[in-house]
């Protein structure tokens, strides 16, 4: 029995719920067999409050080339990638590669707003990885910031977001409406036909970490097969279900529960054109 092999480009968390571990823990969860690159360690230092450690070049590149001879990646995903430097590396070396399903998730800010994407950082992955994607995953406040500070606080803003995102070049877009008022709905959008898929809205501040397990899932799902549809709809059930489960901490907003899809069954998830 083979097992598809993904891979994950991101920063490790080091609270385990979001970055790299929560992608490893979607991978297993949904099947696949996963790999990883760390790009940088997200951690406070106790005395200088430093928060992010970015990793040099030569370590990312000998953890790429290290994945890469080990047999076919059925997908890959980004996710915090910071620097310009590691931005135009990455996106230099998937072009070298062979990889057909990759999800760029443009992380930019951590669950309380906090950088994590260097301001000069942002035409480079413009126009150097987003092309690359099969689908790119961002929330309102990264799409707005992809689209110079648009309003997006509708979901009619959230259409119109997509549909400017996909003039980027990814084949397709989901913008998540996670921030909308009425309900937790995101848009999925391919340049012709234009999706929402709604999910029961979840009142809780314990969400870290979604947004990553929410393109890792999607990740999954096309290695194994699934129609873009589809692995977006699982990414979405995973991440609900998640979410309803998810596991709280003392002192900061709590990490979704990896299990939860599995463990106590899935919401329903609405999918209908627009």
């Amino acid at each position: 029995m083979t097992i598809a092999k993904v891979c994950t480009i991101a920063g490790s968390a080091a609270r385990g719920g979001a970055g790299i571990q929560a992608d490893l823990k979607t991978f297993q969860e949904l099947g696949v067999f996963g790999m990883s690159a760390i790009t940088a360690m997200v951690a406070t230092h106790p005395e200088t409050k430093q928060g992010i450690f970015i990793q040099p070049l030569e370590v990312i590149e000998a953890q790429l080339s290290t994945i890469y001879e080990q047999g076919d990646i059925a997908a890959l995903k980004t996710g915090m990638l910071f620097s310009k430097e590691i931005i135009e590396f990455v996106a230099n070396w998937l072009q070298s590669t062979a990889i057909q399903h990759i999800v760029v998730d443009p992380v930019m800010f951590g669950k309380v707003g906090s950088a994590l994407l260097d301001f000069d950082a942002m035409d480079t992955l413009k126009t150097k990885l987003i092309p690359q994607a099969k689908i790119i995953t961002p929330n309102m406040p990264e799409a707005s910031y992809l689209l110079g500070g648009a309003e997006i606080n509708s979901l009619a803003q959230l259409k119109e977001a997509a549909r400017a995102l996909f003039e980027l070049g990814p084949q397709y877009i989901i913008v998540k409406g996670g921030r909308l008022e009425d309900a937790a709905v995101d848009v999925l959008y391919d340049g012709n036909t234009m999706m929402l898929l709604e999910a029961p809205r979840i009142d809780t501040i314990h969400t870290n970490g979604a947004g990553c397990s929410y393109s890792a899932a999607i990740t999954a799902g096309l290695a194994n097969g699934l129609s873009m549809k589809e692995s977006v709809i699982q990414a979405k059930k995973f991440v609900t279900a998640g979410i309803r489960f998810a596991i709280p901490f003392e002192k900061v907003a709590g990490m979704i529960d990896h299990r939860a899809f599995k463990k106590y069954g899935e919401d329903e998830v609405t999918l209908y054109n627009s």
